[in-house]
């Protein structure tokens, strides 16, 4: 047994390569473990940046300087950040009040259409049964209702974290925007001389994360617009809200998509019923939407990411969300990446 673990660690980790990127991981991670909820600002920065790159090194090579490119695309940032705080933000927190609002009525349909199941099925249920378990919605949505109140006043502390992380992340968006060239280097210049796998590592995760952040970002914006039209095309209420929970849900693989029919199904039955034609053709607008973005949307968007079985994706989602939250879903698939390049990359005997 121990000859047969010698033989291993002499194949896997006696070459000095493996041991500067045992190093290298073992300290990441001890950083994101230790460090990581008071660096959120940090990496949503460094998310912001990549995104923004892209337009940075058009402007280069169309003879801006570095600077001044930074500084271009930078102020173009702030002022689309403000038009959508100024406009989005608003238009959601009408809907969810108008939807928080409506919730009784929504709550008096479902309670007529469960209260006709009695008759169809006698023996199975009884009208006493259906006011019970209407009952309890109506006291989980109360308690809910004190729960966000009970929260929005505790949470005046966060609020002021948030709005200094939102001071914070703009000015480190400039900084990692402007400066790229001598972070890295500096970066590098605490790095051994002979790390050729680890810059070949770092090229091919450099590349593929760049190019999945941009995707996931386009993929959110085209899969919350076309959602929008068809929503609202469809007369649909809170379309706004259904859209932007559409577009949200593509973060998460197959399992958003699942999670957010549920919303939909429910806005739509309350408002159009089953009888008719606009419940099954939203239900069916959904469906398109969904089929042509993991079929068509998504191919073009992710051809230079690595293809991962979707089990390997599920898995990845759950590992890295377990252990860091909503970074963690986000950056599921790149960090899943990752690992794949490792095991190709890593230098043996």
């Amino acid at each position: 047994m121990v000859e047969l673990f010698k033989s291993w660690y002499d194949r896997y980790f006696s070459d000095p390569q493996a041991a500067l990127l045992v190093t290298v991981l073992l300290l990441a991670f001890g950083c994101l473990a230790l460090f990581g909820e008071m660096l959120a600002p940090c990496f949503a920065s460094v998310v912001i940046a990549y995104l923004l790159e892209t337009s940075v090194c058009f402007l280069e090579r169309l003879g801006f300087g570095r600077k001044l490119a930074a500084s271009i695309i930078f102020a173009v940032f702030i002022f689309a950040l403000i038009l959508l705080v100024g406009g989005l933000v608003p238009l959601l927190s009408s809907q969810l009040t108008s939807f928080i609002r409506d919730l009784p009525g929504t709550i008096n349909v479902w309670r007529e259409a469960l209260l006709r199941l009695p008759e169809t099925y006698p023996n199975f249920l009884s009208a006493g049964q259906i006011d019970d378990l209407t009952g309890s919605v109506r006291k989980e949505i109360s308690s809910l209702g004190q729960n966000v109140l009970t929260f929005s006043i505790a949470s005046i502390p966060a609020l002021v974290t948030l709005l200094v992380y939102f001071v914070l992340g703009p000015v480190l968006v400039f900084f990692l925007l402007k400066d790229k060239a001598q972070i890295i280097t500096w970066l590098l210049s605490h790095l051994p001389r002979d790390r050729m796998v680890l810059s070949s590592v770092w090229r091919d995760v450099d590349r593929q994360i760049g190019n999945y952040i941009r995707g996931k970002f386009y993929e959110i914006s085209i899969v919350g617009l076309v959602s929008y039209a068809c929503f609202a095309f469809l007369g649909l209420s809170y379309a706004p809200l259904l859209a932007v929970l559409t577009g949200v849900s593509v973060i998460v693989p197959y399992i958003g998509a699942v999670v957010v029919t549920v919303p939909i199904a429910v806005a739509a039955y309350s408002q159009f019923g089953l009888v008719g034609d606009q419940f099954l053709w939203t239900m069916a607008a959904y469906g398109i939407i969904q089929a042509l973005d993991g079929n068509l949307l998504v191919p073009l968007l992710f051809s230079d990411v690595v293809n991962l079985h979707p089990i390997a994706i599920i898995i990845a989602i759950l590992v890295f969300g377990g252990l860091w939250g909503f970074w963690g879903v986000f950056f599921a698939i790149p960090l899943a990446t990752l690992v794949h390049s490792l095991l190709n990359a890593w230098p043996s005997t």
